[in-house]
């Protein structure tokens, strides 16, 4: 059984334009292509922005043992009335 000769690829790809028309597999790789640009990018801005002071963010903070870490939390309220 080996591996798949080029002619094997060619047909999968005929049912596949077939079967999703080459229109929508279109839209799809230029959706995945924007993914990866707009993950590149952000990547790119990330490590070229200086670093958060966590203190002012109110994420996590660690005290003066290793073992405890102090969280602030907030409290989520619910806008909805029954």
């Amino acid at each position: 059984m080996g591996s798949f000769s080029i002619w094997h690829w060619l047909v999968v790809l005929v049912i596949v334009a077939l079967v999703f028309g080459t229109k929508k597999i279109r839209n799809m790789g230029s959706d995945l292509g924007g993914a990866v640009k707009g993950f590149k990018d952000g990547m790119k801005e990330a490590s070229q922005d200086k670093p958060v002071d966590q203190a002012s963010t109110g994420t996590t903070q660690r005290v003066a043992s290793d073992d405890t870490i102090d969280v602030q939390a907030k409290e989520k309220t619910n806008t909805t009335q029954q």
